[in-house]
């Protein structure tokens, strides 16, 4: 026969997280998740509608920055444009990028509601807990890398669009991005935490009824 026990806290003991601060965790951010998916596809529709204005890279280097002072030079790699009617292909491109990096912060958002909930229950070590926070860091790292890319790729069209990569006739352009990879090495550690919590489960297990 397997006998448990749970032991109460000690007088001493104070968690990180409380329940309160759980619940209200849980709130910010299913309140986050809401408004920034609204904000989301509310910009969305305004590029297909509105004038956008977009920050796009400059591959030539024959727009040279003029009246620098310490003899300095320098010429410019980003260029403020505002499109009053923005192609549809590039149009396109931006709205599956805007998209697909909004994938990747509710899957940051819903990981923090999942470990909130787990910590009011206090029962953070669950079989589909390690699951959840692999799958989590999955659809970050995916999400935030594709869209990245999606989103180089449309300003870079939208930029030749509009002439301001006008390159002399010795200069060679293949594609020129700016690529963050925070959302890459966070699903990743993501991925791997999840490998942590699946060896807590088993250490749980192997404790359960020992005391």
């Amino acid at each position: 026969m397997k006998l448990t026990r749970t032991n109460p806290p000690g007088p001493g003991t104070k968690n990180v997280v409380s329940r309160t601060d759980a619940i209200l965790l849980m709130i910010a951010s299913a309140a986050a998740a809401v408004m920034t998916t609204v904000l989301t596809v509310s910009g969305i529709i305004k590029s297909f509608t509105e004038p956008v204005t977009l920050t796009l890279p400059v591959a030539t280097s024959h727009l040279t920055a003029t009246g620098l002072d310490l003899g300095a030079r320098g010429h410019y790699t980003a260029l403020e444009a505002t499109i009053p009617s923005l192609p549809s292909g590039p149009g396109a491109l931006l709205s599956w990028g805007t998209a697909l990096n909004q994938v990747g912060i509710l899957a940051v958002l819903a990981l923090v509601f999942l470990l909130a909930f787990r910590l009011r229950g206090e029962n953070l070590f669950t079989p589909g807990s390690a699951w959840v926070v692999g799958a989590c860091g999955a659809v970050l790292a995916l999400a935030g890398t594709i869209g990245q890319v999606l989103d180089s790729i449309a300003r870079s069209r939208v930029a030749e669009m509009i002439g301001a990569n006008q390159r002399t006739p010795d200069e060679a352009y293949i594609f020129s991005a700016d690529f963050n990879v925070g959302p890459l090495m966070a699903g990743i550690v993501l991925v791997l935490v999840a490998g942590v919590f699946q060896f807590g489960r088993r250490l749980q297990k192997d404790t359960e009824g020992l005391v």
